[in-house]
């Protein structure tokens, strides 16, 4: 399922792994540590917030919208499972 956030992800992706490629390269050349770890350290950031959107948007429109109206008990425990079990990557 594609949502309307998949493509600012899949962007953010694609830069961070054109960073990281970069990074390798660098370590490559012998760059000194300190630049290597802040470069990382953008990357790690860069990969995070895609994470953050990616969730987010699946509890904004997936989640809520599966809730909207669930009557069923059962169902509605097992979203809030599914919900429960996302925030462990936050």
């Amino acid at each position: 399922m594609r949502h309307e956030s998949h493509p600012d992800v899949i962007n953010r992706l694609k830069r961070a792994d054109g960073h990281l490629q970069k990074i390798v390269r660098m370590m490559e050349e012998g760059r000194p540590c300190a630049e290597l770890a802040q470069q990382l350290h953008a990357v790690e950031k860069a990969v995070g917030q895609a994470k953050r959107i990616l969730i987010q948007d699946h509890v904004d429109h997936c989640l809520e919208e599966s809730l909207n109206g669930e009557t069923d008990p059962k169902t509605a425990r097992a979203l809030i499972g599914e919900f429960k079990g996302l925030t462990k990557y936050l």
